[in-house]
């Protein structure tokens, strides 16, 4: 059974079938985006029972498409790839649980939510080149429209400024392919193929500039600083399931093609920019915890702590990318890399339910206007602290073990940048508490003691994040046993 096929096509097919559903109000689409999400989710448990950790890539699917260019609709999973699909997965059924816009789901809703799915899970297990760039893509246009037609006052402007910006640097990746496919031979956008035979082996100026085309254009995708601009707007204007899959899978389609391509294709060339590169991830999670923490916006603020928490991922990568890193080192900065973008997909993912909840209890995210919510919601109030612990990286929650492994990592590689990046957990932990207190304590405001706690639907969308969280934290091996097989791309 071709169970890579399927979970893209399902999702796409779905979102195919959305206009032929009834014009009137109804459960139909909400159905119908749940349904080709389950079989999706199904088809990924399936393709990870099957998977055999130590193996590298595998359980590849292909199907010729133009021959003439050696491209083909080629699928396949390694560890990084499948626990990140898996991750696509859960962050969908959650997001599309919750809901976007008016109720009930529109058609139109459910047709974006599923491209945006599959175009999504497409580029994590694509290992052609044709349809990476393409689902690279896809992915820009489905979330252009979701945040136009379902954001905040000042969404089209969000939404122009996230297209345009991501767009630019989707270019520079399409000629860093152009560049591998030239000077592979016969040439091929065989994903697998360019990765063993490696075309532009060697530091030379041909790869350099092959590695800072896709460098470039995956930057601004992850985003690092300074090419973040982009990346609050969106967050603060996208609505609240926007902002889950922007935060928890959009952002991770950078530093998965950091990995992918850069660290797997271009080795001597990262070798060569390692530093470089560590020094912009240091820069990236310095800068975002630093302006999160003078954030009153509660949905802003969570914005840059991702610009933060994705800069250790960039370090943790240029660490496996170094050429004075230990084996030893090497792998758990690949392994802690990885984890990390999992790890923060879930917690991200859950900071933003609540504060999209918040919101709509409250009627602002403002942290200004906000105090003593303990006392009206003392079960939003315990949930949002746990998660707030998560993202600071408290033991026992998933963004500990992740930073861990990735700090030893860095440690080994770049001790100097391993020790000013822990800085920024300091920082972090900083905000989180400083907003944990302005919100959830001191005196309530007499319009603030009438709120509603958790409903039933809110607990249906954040338990499978809070589970996974405590999972993780707890048992990290659910994810590394899988993750630990992409080691061998270092």
């Amino acid at each position: 059974m071709p169970w890579l096929t399927l979970s893209v096509v399902l999702p796409l097919l779905a979102a195919a079938l959305t206009p032929l559903l009834p014009a009137r109000p109804g459960r139909a689409p909400l159905v119908l985006a749940l349904g080709a999400t389950g079989l999706a989710g199904v088809c990924v448990a399936a393709t990870w029972i099957r998977f055999d950790p130590g193996q590298g890539m595998q359980l590849v699917e292909e199907a010729t498409w133009i021959p003439s260019l050696d491209v083909a609709w080629r699928l396949g999973v390694d560890g990084m790839a499948l626990v990140l699909a898996a991750m696509t997965v859960v962050l969908f059924v959650v997001s599309i649980v919750h809901g976007l816009g008016p109720e009930p789901m529109s058609r139109a809703a459910a047709g974006l939510l599923l491209l945006l799915e599959a175009s999504c899970l497409a580029f994590f297990l694509a290992e052609d080149f044709f349809l990476f760039y393409i689902a690279f893509d896809v992915t820009l246009v489905a979330m252009y429209f979701l945040i136009a037609l379902w954001g905040g006052e000042q969404r089209r402007y969000a939404a122009l400024k996230f297209f345009l910006y991501t767009l630019i640097g989707s270019l520079p990746v399409l000629l860093g392919i152009i560049a591998l496919y030239l000077a592979s031979d016969p040439g091929t956008f065989n994903m697998i193929r360019l990765a063993e035979e490696q075309p532009l082996a060697g530091s030379g100026l041909g790869a350099s500039l092959a590695f800072l085309a896709f460098f470039v254009g995956f930057a601004i995708k992850t985003p690092i600083a300074p090419f973040h601009t982009w990346l609050p707007a969106a967050h603060v204007e996208a609505p609240t399931s926007g902002s889950v899959l922007l935060a928890g899978v959009l952002l991770k389609l950078g530093t998965y093609g950091l990995i992918r391509v850069n660290l797997q294709m271009l080795p001597e060339a990262f070798q060569q920019f390692a530093l470089p590169v560590a020094l912009l991830g240091l820069f990236s999670a310095l800068y975002g915890s630093l302006v999160a923490l003078a954030q009153t916006d509660l949905k802003r603020l969570i914005a840059y702590t991702s610009i933060n928490h994705m800069g250790y991922v960039v370090i943790g990568v240029a660490a496996a990318a170094a050429s004075g890193v230990s084996t030893r080192g090497r792998e758990l900065a690949i392994d802690g890399a990885v984890l990390q973008m999992v790890a923060h997909g879930i917690v991200t993912g859950a900071l933003f339910l609540l504060a999209g909840m918040l919101a709509e209890k409250a009627g602002t995210r403002d942290l200004r206007e906000l105090g003593g919510l303990f006392r009206p919601l003392p079960i939003f109030g315990a949930v949002t602290a746990l998660v707030f612990f998560a993202s600071l990286g408290l033991p026992g929650l998933a963004q500990f073990p992740a930073e861990l492994q990735l700090f030893l990592g860095a440690f080994d590689a770049f001790p100097a940048v391993g020790a000013l990046a822990v800085t920024g957990i300091v920082i972090t932990a900083g905000l989180f508490l400083l907003a944990l207190q302005r919100a959830f304590m001191g005196e309530t405001p007499e319009r603030l003691l009438g709120l509603a706690d958790l409903t039933r639907r809110e607990w249906l969308t954040l338990a499978p994040l809070l589970l996974l969280t405590v999972a993780l934290g707890v048992y990290p091996r659910l994810a590394l046993d899988a993750i630990h097989a992409a080691s061998w791309l270092t």
